[in-house]
């Protein structure tokens, strides 16, 4: 670890972590053209972003990390791109398995899976397998993902269990509703990031980030380091968050 890092991570309060960060993974094909590249090219070199961010985050002791890895809309891509990309995922999630059992990483998938091929698919649920028992950080892949699909599906759900007496209509809450959402039993998150430059949410994880602080970095997914995180991280800290409520509030709770 550099000391640039090291001083960084010296300033990070442990005590007010953030408990999620949620992460749009952004400029893996600008990284590539701007090289002369192939996009695949930029999507590889992102693979090596994941693997740093999940290891800083593991070592601060966030304990949820959910990052949208492929959309319901990148299905409308070239078909070249999204067969290098559900290629390149199965490898990189077969390779990383041994790394996230040795540092207690748990792996976890949101998003609609009946499109992701076999082959991807059955290495994805291997690896959930194995790292099923593990009781760090939990790194949730958004794959086949979009917000709206998944508010449409809680909806549905609650819906028949509403027609199957299971559920009382008038008795319907926040809490019931997340309850449906594939995010269901994790805390909602603290932190978006998005990197590359872009300002806005990409229909990710609408529900939940209700009260997130939104972070838009302009550093490419593929360059995104360790320093980067925690810089984010820190200036995280220094924002007051009041959830509707004065300043005056929070300082008086």
């Amino acid at each position: 670890m550099d000391e640039q890092l090291q001083n960084i991570i010296s300033q990070i309060d442990s005590s007010r972590l953030p408990q999620h960060v949620a992460v749009i993974m952004d400029g893996n094909g600008r990284w590539a053209k701007s090289r002369g590249l192939d996009r695949s090219m930029g999507h590889a070199e992102g693979v090596n972003a994941v693997r740093r961010i999940t290891e800083i985050a593991s070592d601060l002791g966030i304990r949820y990390l959910t990052l949208y890895t492929f959309s319901t809309e990148n299905w409308n891509r070239p078909q070249a791109e999204v067969d290098s990309l559900m290629h390149l995922i199965a490898y990189a999630i077969e390779q990383q398995t041994p790394d996230l059992i040795k540092n207690n990483v748990r792996l976890n998938i949101i998003g609609d899976l009946s499109r992701v091929p076999e082959f991807a698919l059955s290495r994805l649920r291997n690896c959930m397998e194995q790292t099923a028992s593990d009781t760090g950080l939990t790194m949730s892949l958004a794959i086949s993902y979009s917000a709206r699909a998944e508010i449409v599906d809680a909806v549905r759900r609650l819906a028949a269990d509403v027609a199957k007496g299971e559920v009382n209509a008038a008795d319907i809450d926040a809490d019931t509703f997340a309850s449906r959402l594939a995010t269901a039993g994790m805390p909602d998150p603290d932190l978006l990031i998005r990197t590359g430059g872009e300002c806005r949410i990409s229909n990710y994880l609408l529900w939940q980030i209700a009260y997130a602080e939104l972070y838009f970095s302009p550093v490419l997914w593929p360059d995104f380091s360790k320093t980067d995180f925690c810089n984010i991280i820190k200036q995280y800290q220094t924002r007051e968050r009041r959830f509707g409520l004065t300043g005056e509030q929070i300082k008086n709770k």
